[in-house]
């Protein structure tokens, strides 16, 4: 697993955490941030797989 899987991953955990609690104190502001970390962590996930994908082609 590299940096960009990780911070991926973790990016849309945390926005899921960031809308869900934008939504339960009706804060929308919050919850747009959330959504958009999400985005952010769904591009940056495939991005390190990529990469990963090529160092196992390279390495063979």
């Amino acid at each position: 697993m590299n940096k960009n899987q990780i911070k991926g991953t973790a990016k849309n955990i945390a926005g899921k955490v960031q809308e869900n609690t934008g939504k339960l104190v009706g804060n929308k502001e919050q919850e747009i941030k959330g959504q958009r970390k999400q985005i952010e962590g769904k591009i940056e996930k495939p991005l390190g797989d990529a990469q990963e994908a090529i160092k196992d082609i390279v390495k063979q």
